[in-house]
């Protein structure tokens, strides 16, 4: 057992520092555009940002897949990338859209996605409560209830384990 253990640490230690070294240090590329919020209703304002024009880069962005044209991008005052708005038109279907900004300088182009739905985000209805099954649960409204299925699994265990001890010592049921 110890010596298979050694080599499987060792390379699992070297597999993380790998795979840690070539993950990105933040949740979403610097080279991809950056669309917030990334689900958004027909009428709502789309926030776009990208990193990938470098610092102080600027850059136009093609929102046409989604009815909005394009518009131009460029670094805000406090922000140092490439930033702009539109809003989502009212005419717009739901579906995924395909968001594309093009470099000003480089012709480097970068995408993003956009997801338009009809529901908004913060009216969409989340499950609240328990399911009804009839099974029951681990922990119900009434503590007497929960309290007396402790103390009848605690009684459970400890017989079984008073019956398995018997048994060990040959002194039988």
């Amino acid at each position: 057992m110890r010596r298979t253990a050694r080599p499987l640490t060792g390379t699992a230690l070297a597999v993380t520092a790998v795979a840690l070294s070539v993950a990105p240090a933040y949740g979403v590329p610097a080279d991809d555009v950056r669309v917030h919020p990334s689900s958004v209703v027909p009428g709502d304002q789309v926030t776009v940002r990208t990193a990938a024009c470098g610092e102080g880069g600027t850059a136009t962005v093609d929102a046409g897949a989604v009815g909005a044209g394009s518009l131009s991008l460029a670094p805000g005052p406090d922000v140092r990338d490439a930033t702009g708005r539109f809003r989502v038109p009212p005419s717009a279907h739901p579906g995924t859209y395909e968001i594309r900004a093009t470099c000003t300088g480089s012709g480097r182009r970068v995408t993003g996605d956009l997801v338009v739905t009809l529901t908004p985000v913060r009216e969409q209805v989340r499950p609240r409560g328990s399911v009804k099954t009839g099974v029951g649960g681990a922990l119900g409204p009434d503590p007497v209830q929960t309290a007396a299925g402790v103390a009848a699994l605690a009684v459970a265990a400890a017989g079984g384990t008073w019956l398995l001890h018997r048994r060990a010592r040959g002194d039988g049921i």
